[in-house]
This record gives structure tokens, sequence and C-alpha cells, in this order.
């Protein structure tokens, strides 16, 4: 009775301590959101979670252990796209067409978290690292879009132009022009599109060879 006490006793405790770490988590998630991880202090994430500044250390050590807890934890309840989803689409424009929808509406239910921590990424080493995979993740992303089209002279422009319709800060620069998430995508397109019709009419050209 007394062993069978005592690992309930434990259970329950374990159980408290996950669920503390998770409240702490979700108060620096709202909090890096609303004000940015620059002007999130470790006094707002523990009077935001109802615990003690010092139970948030006992759980997260220092600034790296905090970031990397809550992107883990943001990116599980905000997943990217994942360019697996578009392998069965073998036409490039509508490959195309699907990947950037897909991450476009990402990025507009992601905007509030992304704009406050790009602007302050330059200030935390842990939080460029972990934002440098971000973006490689969004290169990978634009890269299987890009391997929809045969390859040619123009693969390495096509990669170019969609690495760039994969930043955040291109949809971010389309949005505040009034941009939507639909149109954003046709532009992207008729870029490829114009780059591709300049490219044939110069390859097909007398003496047209072109050169990336």
């Amino acid at each position: 009775m007394k062993k069978a006490k005592r690992r309930y006793i434990f259970r329950a405790r374990a159980g408290h301590v996950a669920e503390t770490r998770a409240r702490i988590i979700v108060a620096m998630m709202e909090l890096h959101q609303e004000v940015g991880p620059r002007n999130t202090t470790v006094s707002a994430i523990a009077a935001r979670a109802g615990v003690e500044r010092l139970t948030v250390y006992r759980h997260f050590k220092d600034e790296a252990a905090m970031f990397a807890a809550c992107s883990h934890r943001y990116l599980e309840v905000n997943p990217p796209p994942d360019p697996a989803a578009w392998a069965g689409e073998p036409e490039p424009a509508s490959r195309a067409r699907r990947g950037l929808a897909e991450l476009y509406a990402f990025f507009g239910r992601t905007s509030p978290m992304l704009e406050k921590v790009y602007r302050d990424v330059g200030e935390y080493a842990s939080l460029k690292e972990i934002m440098d995979q971000f973006d490689a993740h969004l290169r990978n992303l634009a890269d299987a879009l890009a391997a929809a089209w045969p390859r040619d002279d123009a693969t390495a422009r096509r990669r170019v132009i969609l690495r760039h319709a994969a930043r955040f800060a291109t949809w971010q620069s389309l949005q505040a022009e009034g941009v939507s998430d639909q149109q954003k995508s046709e532009l992207i397109l008729d870029w490829l599109s114009a780059w591709s019709d300049t490219h044939s009419e110069k390859r097909n050209a007398p003496g047209g060879a072109v050169r990336n």
C-alpha cells in the first residue's frame, strides 16, 4: 500500500510539474506574440503563468532553453506546410500555386508572432539559431516547388524567385500593399512565367544562347 501511495504521489507531482511547465510555455508564446522577445521579461512570464519567477528558472535555465521550448511548442500548434503533400502534383504551376497558397495562409495565421520575432532576432544568438533553421525550412519549401520544373538553363533563376517568394518579408511587403494571398501567389507565378517566356525567346533567337 505504501509503495502504491508513493507511486501515486510521484505521478501526481510529475503531472503538476508538467502542467506548470506547459503554462509557462503558453505564457511565453503569448507574450512573444504580443510584445516580442525583447520586451518579454521573466517577471511578466511568471505573472502570466501564475507562478513565481524562481519557478520559471527551475524549468528553464536560460534564454536559450526558453526560446527552444517556445518555438518547438509554437510550431507544434502552428505547423508550416509540408512539401510532401505537394509531391502528387506534377504540373509545375499547379504545384507552385498550391504550395504558395498554403505557405501564405501559414504566414497570415502566424504573422503577429513572426513580425515580433524577426524584429528582435538580431538581439539573441540563440533565437537567431532557431530562426536560421526556420529560414532553411522555408528555402527547402521553395526548392520543393522549383523541383517540379524540368532542369534547364532557367532552373537557378526559378529557384531564386521561389526562395524570394517563400520569405516572410516578401509576404509582409505585399501584405502592406493590400495584396491578397491569392494575388500574391499569382504575382509570383506571373514572374516565373515572364522569366520563362523571356528566357525562351532569347534562347530561340539567332545566336541567343542564354546564361544564368
